[in-house]
């Protein structure tokens, strides 16, 4: 194995691992814990587990975009089907242009999520738990949910783009 091939496969590992980690606390997110949370704890107990997910998972979140941009770039120059920047002359590289658009969008989702949203739930729900009415806890609620899922559901293009890619 040369040295190339050994970067390129570590490159792959980091990659899968971070989108693995990335899609899937998404999924853990949308579909178990925040629908179960609202569901059964109490406000000031809801804006705790709030608060200490995303003190976890934000700076996790970050990390694995961090690697998937650092390992995907060194991954797509290494690619025979790359002919430059925005050389958009095969089926691989459409895939590839269109995956990376869809992959913007997530950016703007998740940077909405974390520096828009949470924070909002998070206060609101320490209002309700001292007793004062929120009358828009609600909506804030399900517009975290739809975005969590939204999210999920972008994630979910963008393996199916990449799928698409390798098939070229």
């Amino acid at each position: 194995m040369t040295a190339q091939s050994l970067a390129l496969a570590l490159t792959y590992g980091l990659h899968l691992l971070a989108t693995v980690a990335w899609v899937g606390s998404l999924a853990a997110l949308a579909l178990l814990v925040i629908p179960a949370a609202q569901r059964s704890l109490e406000a000031k107990a809801y804006a705790d587990l709030l608060e200490r997910i995303q003190r976890r998972l934000d700076p996790l979140g970050w990390l694995c975009l961090a690697v998937l941009v650092g390992t995907g770039m060194f991954q797509m120059s290494a690619n025979p089907h790359y002919e430059g920047f925005l050389a958009i002359t095969n089926p691989w590289a459409t895939a590839i242009l269109l995956k990376h658009g869809v992959i913007g969008i997530m950016i703007l989702v998740s940077g909405y999520i974390t520096w828009v949203v949470m924070p909002s739930l998070r206060r609101n729900a320490l209002l309700r738990a001292r007793g004062m009415d929120t009358p828009d806890a609600a909506r804030l609620q399900r517009r975290d949910l739809l975005l969590l899922r939204l999210d999920l559901i972008l994630s979910v293009v963008v393996l199916i783009l990449t799928a698409l890619a390798r098939a070229a």
